[in-house]
């Protein structure tokens, strides 16, 4: 990502390594009942090289500036355990889980000297209980514990910027944030239509929360001076959420699949920093379209459009995006391997416009993640078969939405 702005350019450099190991053990009991037991590892390796070329008024040329330029070493472990236990009898059925997990977090700053180490270990149950009405109907009820743990760039305490007045200072005290969430749930199966609605409450605690503030320092753009502000994520607040989520499913044929998503809710915070209050209530609601469909050749072609609605917090207003994607993959090789093709942001609309307000400041800023980007990619299975993707996995901080809407 380069930003410039006259003066000065911004380039900041990422490489990654990850590492994923799982292993599940499956035994039925009986006919109807069975236990799972599983690890699974994720380990990751990030280096972001972030540098600030100012312009030498007396050469005319870029020079990097060491004060303001930073390497940050980003290692993230994740070990976890976990369990299942499923049975049904009658119309009644039943899956409790269970997931021990240990996250270890290291910040190495080479530039700075600064080494700072976190280490947590947390329990997560799952309880799902399922009733069946008719064949083709359903209601659920379901328990379950997560947490969303912070991005590298969200604990990294080198001041970044994407403007001479914008600073952005991470938190190497972050915590994860952990919530807890009921669900009622209902389905019906009709013709070619499958209805699923719920609603749901999710309690969170050290919910992060993006705060602005004058730094007190100014700079002198086109000969005015402009206060420099800075944001920072901190564990301001519980945050409760309710909410109604609709789902409709239209399967024409075989090879065509419809599906539209829509969440309504009302987020409210409270919490207090520096003897100011940040509560707050918001409603918003979030939209998604998806249609997938097999073309000649067998190819699978899908596309999908989604809208944010516009949000509020103590400190910002946001408004609505609406982004899509797009993708074509085909299986090869007798089914062992596949091949893709993705569009990400395929209109190249994926950016956020919000307005910041605080008692000493008000200010207007857009903040796009990242460009337009196309992918290939190539999947060899040995000795296995093709697998659905699991849905609602907690995969902890990898809510890449989450943190783009927070950054500055």
């Amino acid at each position: 990502m380069d930003n410039t702005l006259n003066t000065e350019i911004v380039t900041t450099l990422n490489s990654e390594d990850r590492i994923l190991l799982q292993s599940d053990y499956v035994l039925p009991i009986g006919e109807n009942t069975q236990f799972e037991l599983g690890y699974r590892g994720s380990f990751k390796d990030n280096v972001t090289d972030y540098t600030v070329e100012l312009l030498n008024d007396t050469t005319n040329e870029f020079e990097i500036n060491s004060n303001l330029s930073n390497v940050l070493n980003f290692k993230e472990d994740i070990n976890a355990l976990y369990s299942q236990y499923g049975s049904k009898f009658n119309k009644f059925s039943f899956l409790f889980g269970l997931r021990l997990e240990n996250t270890r977090i290291t910040i190495d700053q080479p530039t700075s000297g600064d080494y700072i180490t976190k280490n947590y270990t947390g329990l997560f149950p799952t309880v799902n209980l399922n009733y069946e009405l008719s064949q083709t109907e359903n209601i659920t009820l379901g328990y379950s514990r997560r947490l969303r743990r912070p991005r590298s760039r969200m604990i990294n305490p080198f001041p970044s910027r994407s403007s001479v007045t914008n600073i952005f200072t991470g938190n190497p005290d972050l915590d994860p944030t952990y919530s807890g969430t009921f669900d009622l749930g209902y389905l019906n199966r009709f013709g070619k239509f499958v209805l699923s609605t719920s609603i749901y409450f999710t309690h969170s605690t050290d919910s992060w929360n993006f705060i602005s503030f004058d730094t007190g320092d100014t700079v002198t753009v086109n000969g005015e001076e402009v206060p420099v502000i800075q944001r920072s994520p901190i564990n301001l607040s519980t945050n409760d959420r309710v909410g109604y989520e609709f789902n409709l499913t239209y399967s024409p044929n075989r090879d065509w699949r419809i599906n539209g998503d829509f969440n309504f809710f009302k987020s409210i915070d409270r919490g207090e920093y520096n003897g100011l209050s940040f509560d707050n209530e918001n409603v918003s609601y979030r939209a998604r379209l998806s249609n997938k469909y097999t073309l000649p050749g067998k190819i699978d072609w899908q596309t999908t459009l989604s809208y944010s609605g516009p949000s509020e917090t103590a400190q910002s207003k946001s408004k609505g995006m609406l982004f899509s994607n797009m993708a074509f993959s085909k299986d090869i090789f007798k089914d062992n391997a596949s091949i893709s093709f993705n569009v990400n942001d395929l209109f190249n609309s994926m950016m956020r416009q919000s307005d910041t307000f605080t008692p000493t400041y008000n200010s207007y800023s857009e903040y796009r993640w990242r460009q337009r980007s196309i992918n290939f990619s190539f999947t060899y299975r040995f000795n296995q078969k093709k697998r659905q993707q699991r849905g609602r996995q907690d995969e902890g901080g990898d809510d890449d939405m989450m943190e783009f809407q927070g950054k500055p």
